[in-house]
């Protein structure tokens, strides 16, 4: 898919998500590698109103290069990107149920979403790393990022939100979807005591899928 082409998707995902209420005002950001480059979505703006000519693109050492200025959490998905070189772009959301998790989680927590439903391990593995606390916009934070996402296809900042990962666009929104209705499920259940999917059972998962 050619620059262009993922621009307009780029408008079209981040307005469905915005639609169904993954991201509200301009909460939530997300980037796609290019050849040479990345795309971003530009800082304070709305998912849901994307225009595909002013999305931010950055060089391949992440300097700003063209379109609106980028997101100020640049550094997150560079420390995503860079610890998953097989991940074609990053989702960063503020979806309710799994900011939710996020501030119900204690931060060092690599599951604080259980192997409810196959989808969940398909799409966003055995672990989900809970990030420690950080101001928003904080590049702090990027050390931690980088090394819980070396192990990781999708994380939690704590009392922030989720970040997702996939071997292209598509596939990280459709894991960032996959990982909020995995958080409602976990809130639905809590405190019940649901069958999780068997060790061996996502093993099998991870070694179909993985």
């Amino acid at each position: 898919m050619d620059e262009a082409a993922l621009r307009d998707l780029l408008v079209e995902m981040g307005a469905s998500l915005f639609r169904r209420g993954f991201s509200v005002g301009s909460a939530g950001n997300i980037s796609v590698r290019l050849p040479d480059g990345y795309l971003m979505t530009p800082t304070n703006s709305s998912l849901g109103r994307l225009e595909a000519e002013r999305i931010s693109r950055l060089d391949a050492g992440w300097n700003h290069v063209g379109g609106d200025k980028p997101s100020k959490e640049v550094f997150l998905h560079r420390a995503v990107l860079e610890a998953r070189p097989e991940a074609g772009a990053v989702v960063h959301l503020h979806s309710t149920a799994a900011t939710a998790i996020s501030c119900l989680a204690a931060p060092g927590d690599e599951a604080p979403i259980p192997p409810l439903t196959p989808y969940f391990v398909m799409r966003v593995g055995r672990r989900l790393p809970v990030i420690p606390y950080y101001r928003p916009g904080d590049p702090a934070m990027e050390p931690a990022i980088h090394e819980g996402a070396k192990g990781a296809k999708a994380l939690l900042l704590a009392n922030h939100g989720p970040v997702a990962t996939g071997a292209t666009l598509t596939d990280a929104v459709y894991a960032a979807e996959e990982l909020e209705e995995a958080a409602k499920l976990a809130l639905l259940l809590r405190g019940a005591s649901p069958r999780l999917l068997a060790p061996a059972q996502v093993d099998d998962l991870l070694g179909t899928f993985g």
